[in-house]
């Protein structure tokens, strides 16, 4: 099912996606884009938004898992460059190869199934090495990587790997002030020395991602990945909001109210009864529910607008309803959960703070009973 029949929306902005696009183009100087549009784009649908970038002139994309770039090199005809970021073992490395997918090296058996994958298939593999300098999660420690070298440098002079980037990932780039980017962007210089000493050149060197983008340029090299600000979502609310910062929602999430009733005071409201209403009270249920997407955090919290006028969630998300205080409400109505903030709704990053969480988690985990409709 992909929700035609459903009454909920997203509606996906392509002009909202584009002055996303040229503001981070415009931060990130001279720096290449490489557009991430991993998770199906955020939510959002990865063959659209990669066709937007695309576009744009984007050359370059990125996705997590090599099936979703297998997937997406297919559906977007194999138009510019297309790096996955995460190796899995086993993975197929050949079908990678000749479908010229970039491929990350981020541990020794890494390498090796790539370099088997390229004598193989008689393909050249396109390789990001990718360095851990205090993200703990993957990437070589310097150690590893002093210790592969010589190897390497020997499957790129047998022309087996083309050496194509040096990557890394930030861990407290969301915090301006934080002493971590700096010893992050120091191991990752002595990373870029322990490839010149190999006689290694890469042709990109990327670090920064949406948070390094707006606060910390030191950090941009000859190539950023832009994620979340793609996609009008602020990396850090607290530090600027996405409206502060110039970007523009892409995704709204609207339903059509389908109940309202007048409910007595004193009368609980959904699972548990963790709502009692104080008195007489209009609700409307709204056709969406945490099978959704909908964080069940935001139970008797989160607001959504619905005839131009706030309106607070009562009691608890449920799997497939939610209800609302609406005094005007009646069924048929517009209700929108999110979207952009000039136009006085809630955003994504509102659901975040009040689920105590980030807004990209929020369109991430719209579920697939939600129809996108692209617009604009």
């Amino acid at each position: 099912m992909h929700g035609a029949n459903f009454p909920s929306r997203a509606l996906i902005s392509k002009k909202a996606f584009v002055h996303n696009l040229r503001l981070a183009r415009k931060w990130a100087k001279d720096a290449e884009i490489m557009a991430v549009i991993k998770a199906d784009g955020y939510g959002h649908g990865a063959v659209e938004v990669g066709a937007w970038a695309l576009g744009e002139g984007v050359n370059w994309l990125a996705v997590a898992q090599l099936g979703e770039a297998i997937e997406l090199r297919k559906a977007l005809n194999r138009r510019g460059r297309m790096l996955a970021l995460i190796a899995e073992p086993g993975a197929p490395f050949r079908q990678a190869l000749e479908l010229g997918i970039d491929l990350s090296v981020s541990a020794s058996w890494a390498l090796d199934e790539i370099v088997a994958a390229a004598i193989e298939t008689g393909i050249p593999a396109r390789v990001h090495l990718e360095v851990d300098t205090g993200m703990s999660r993957a990437g070589f420690l310097l150690s590893g990587l002093k210790e592969i070298m010589p190897q390497f440098a020997a499957y790129v002079r047998g022309g087996l790997i083309r050496p194509v980037g040096l990557w890394s990932h930030l861990a407290c780039a969301d915090d301006p002030q934080s002493e971590v980017t700096a010893r992050q962007t120091a191991v990752f210089e002595e990373a870029r020395e322990i490839l010149r000493e190999a006689g290694i050149t890469v042709e990109f060197c990327h670090l920064a991602a949406s948070g390094g983008i707006l606060w910390h340029p030191q950090t941009h090299y000859s190539m950023v990945r832009p994620g979340c600000i793609l996609y009008g979502i602020s990396p850090e609310p607290k530090i600027a909001t996405a409206e502060e910062l110039g970007l523009r929602a892409v995704m709204k999430l609207e339903a059509d109210v389908v109940s309202v009733r007048d409910v007595p005071a004193g009368t609980g409201v959904s699972y548990g009864h963790t709502a009692v209403l104080g008195e007489t009270t209009r609700l409307a249920t709204v056709p969406l529910g945490y099978a959704d997407g909908i964080p069940r955090h935001a139970s008797n919290t989160a607001e959504v607008v619905t005839g131009r006028r706030r309106c607070k969630v009562v009691g608890r998300i449920c799997m497939d309803q939610f209800v609302i205080e609406a005094p005007q409400a009646v069924p048929g109505d517009t209700v929108t959960v999110f979207g952009d903030a000039k136009d006085a709704v809630p955003t994504a990053d509102d659901w975040g703070t009040v689920c105590d969480t980030i807004g990209y988690e929020i369109v991430c985990r719209l579920g697939t009973r939600v129809p996108r409709y692209y617009v604009d």
